[in-house]
C-alpha cells in the first residue's frame, strides 16, 4: 500500500482546512485509516481513524469536536476535515493504513504516507 497525504498549509488559528490521503491498493475498503500527527520535538501521536467501511471512527481526546475523518472508498482516498484550528495543531500529520481492527498505536500500523505539515499561526 502506498500512501499520498496533501492538503496541508500555513493558516491562521481558527480556520479549517482538510487533508487527503490517496491510497494506491486494490484492497482500499479493508484497510484501517488513521491520521497521526508529530510536533518538533515531540513523539507521532494518534489523532483520528476508521473502519474499512466508514461506519466507525475514532479521535484522540484533543480533536474531538473539531476535527472529521472520513473516506471515499470509490476514490481510494481518506480525509481529515479540521475546524477550529489551534497552534497547537501545528505539526506534520501523516496518514497511516493497517489491515484489520482499530488501533491507535503507531507501530501496528505497517504503511505511511510521507506527511504533510499543517503550521496555524496565532
Amino acid at each position: 500500500v502506498q500512501l499520498q497525504a496533501s492538503g496541508g498549509g500555513l493558516v491562521q488559528a481558527g480556520v479549517s482546512l482538510r487533508l487527503s490521503c490517496a491510497a494506491s491498493t486494490r484492497t482500499f475498503s479493508s484497510n484501517y485509516m488513521a491520521w497521526f500527527r508529530q510536533a518538533p520535538g515531540k513523539e507521532r501521536e494518534f489523532v483520528a481513524a476508521i473502519s474499512g467501511s466508514g461506519l466507525t471512527t475514532h479521535y484522540a481526546d484533543s480533536v474531538k469536536g473539531r476535527f472529521t475523518i472520513s473516506r471515499d472508498n470509490a476514490k481510494n482516498t481518506v480525509y481529515l476535515q479540521m475546524s477550529g484550528l489551534k497552534p497547537e495543531d501545528t505539526a506534520v500529520y501523516y496518514c497511516a493504513a493497517k489491515l484489520g481492527g482499530y488501533t491507535d498505536q503507531t507501530t501496528l500500523y505497517p504503511y505511511w504516507g510521507q506527511g504533510t505539515l499543517v503550521t496555524v499561526s496565532s
